[in-house]
């Protein structure tokens, strides 16, 4: 089977998720390079391999698969970012230090503010129009930008750059090497400027905390912090706020219930996490040794690739799990992965989305889709899954 997996219309689930659970849970695939692996759809399986320390992120391993065609440089390329054990958990013990839940609700009203000026820009510009490039990739860049103490102006150029971290075959190789080695250039720029004249900033906090390391690793803890946040906190949550809106757009009964009840648009921004029928290719683990999982044991060497996607559609763990329901309590979806390895940044996300929905419930709540939900079309080529747009009208 070729892998990912194709969805019969953009807010449809791949047919492959359910049969898979069902019949297959560790399933061979061919990956894009046409290397092979498995592939993970239960939610248990996907749970234990994410939280197991054997199962690593060293893609690049000699007998490890190749994702894509053009590792380097992508996000299963960069070393950076596929840090492991005690260096790993230095890395997270360092950025939870300074990516604080303090700082997180600190920045909530700016990126209120943000929002509201996005949406009444949008409004000015007239209908229908389109809320992915209208909202829902502006907000995320900004958000970074202002964690990081980077200039607003720059924000277009983030963009890019994490397009092409996020690369599955949108871009060669040599547009990817030419944007990361731009993109390290700037990032090492800017961590001499904040060393100069610390700000109120991720970056200016970081480099308070390794004042102690030598200039080098500071140098590599600040590209792959920065890394990480920028694919993390960009390009996913970008892709989120369009498909929440689609989703709950979509169905009308699901805005109208929002309307009627604010206290819904937090447990709602989390099951439209879980109910997310595109949400890119998942998380790939190299095994270090010999394990078992969904009783097939797996020898050393193998690559799985974790789909949280199916796993957050496992009726074995969530009850009529193909079904939305915004009031969902508890829902401990794996959106966000789990163990060592989950979302650094998932506080941050949640705050955006929550926010967004908020302000486009209060400011426009006549908004509905101006096409056909089946319309909509899938953004194609990159790690992470979105829409190409989403029109709008109100």
């Amino acid at each position: 089977m070729d892998y990912p997996f194709r969805n019969p219309t953009a807010l449809e689930p791949p047919p492959e998720w359910a049969e898979l659970r069902q019949a297959c849970p560790v399933a061979p695939i061919r990956l894009p390079s046409g290397d092979e692996a498995l592939v993970l759809t239960r939610y248990d399986d996907v749970k234990q391999v994410l939280s197991d320390p054997r199962f690593t992120r060293e893609l690049s391993a000699a007998d490890a698969p190749r994702i894509t065609a053009n590792e380097s440089g992508g996000v299963f390329g960069a070393s950076e970012l596929n840090m492991t054990g005690e260096e790993h958990r230095a890395w997270r013990q360092l950025l939870g230090r300074a990516f604080t839940a303090k700082r997180v609700t600190a920045m909530q009203p700016r990126i209120q503010a943000m929002a509201e000026r996005l949406v009444e820009e949008m409004v000015a510009r007239g209908q229908p129009a389109d809320l992915v490039s209208g909202v829902g990739f502006p907000l995320p860049v900004w958000a970074i930008c202002d964690l990081l103490g980077v200039p607003d102006s720059d924000r277009d150029r983030f963009a890019y750059w994490s397009d092409t971290m996020l690369s599955l075959t949108r871009f060669s190789q040599e547009e990817i090497d030419a944007a990361q080695a731009e993109f390290d250039a700037y990032l090492i720029a800017l961590v001499e400027a904040k060393r100069a004249e610390p700000g109120d900033d991720l970056v200016s906090e970081l480099l308070s905390i390794v004042e102690g390391l030598d200039g080098r690793l500071t140098e590599q803890l600040m590209l792959g912090t920065a890394k990480g946040l920028l694919v993390a906190g960009h390009e996913t949550t970008a892709n989120m706020i369009g498909k929440m809106m689609a989703m709950l757009l979509s169905d009308r009964s699901r805005w109208e219930a929002l309307l009627a009840d604010r206290a819904l648009i937090r447990p709602a921004v989390e099951e439209v996490l879980r109910y997310d029928a595109n949400p890119g290719f998942g998380m790939p683990r190299y095994l270090s040794e010999e394990v078992e999982v969904g009783g097939t044991v797996l020898p050393k060497g193998t690559t799985v690739v974790c789909s949280m996607g199916a796993a957050n559609r496992d009726e074995r763990q969530f009850e009529q799990a193909g079904v939305m329901r915004l009031d969902r309590s508890p829902n401990t979806h794996v959106a966000f992965g789990v163990g060592p390895h989950s979302c650094v940044g998932q506080a941050l996300a949640r705050t955006e989305l929550q926010t967004v929905l908020r302000v486009l419930l209060e400011r426009l709540p006549t908004l509905e889709l101006a096409v056909p939900a089946e319309a909509l079309a899938r953004r194609e080529g990159l790690v992470v899954g979105g829409l190409e747009q989403v029109p709008v009208r109100w």
